[in-house]
Parts: structure tokens; sequence; C-alpha cells
């Protein structure tokens, strides 16, 4: 697998993963406490690296 395809998918999941946190933290839910402006920040950064992500995947053309 290509090193950028690689790290598109790494980026992905972490996209996934602060999306997630940032949802958690803003309904309070999972022992996640916290306040409505600090849960925009992991959110925000999530839906970055999460189409980052996304682009470059889709963006990376397969050789042979």
């Amino acid at each position: 697998m290509n090193q950028k395809r690689t790290f598109g998918a790494i980026l992905t999941i972490l996209g996934i993963i602060g999306i997630i946190y940032g949802a958690l933290g803003f309904m309070h839910v999972a022992g996640v406490k916290l306040s409505t402006v600090n849960a925009i920040v992991p959110f925000a950064v999530g839906l970055i690296f999460f189409f980052a992500g996304i682009n470059l995947v889709k963006a990376t053309g397969d050789r042979a």
C-alpha cells in the first residue's frame, strides 16, 4: 500500500476519533465532561483530519 494512502487512512481514523470525542463531550455522556466551547475544538479538528484523510486517499492513484 502506498505511503500517502496509509497516512490518509491514519488521518481518517484520527478524524473519526476526534468527531466521536467532540460529540460525546458536547452531549456530556460516557464520562466526558467538556464545556460547549471545549467540545467544539476536538470536533472541528476531527472534521479537518477526517476530510483531509478522505481526500488524500481519494486523490492518490494506484500504480502497478
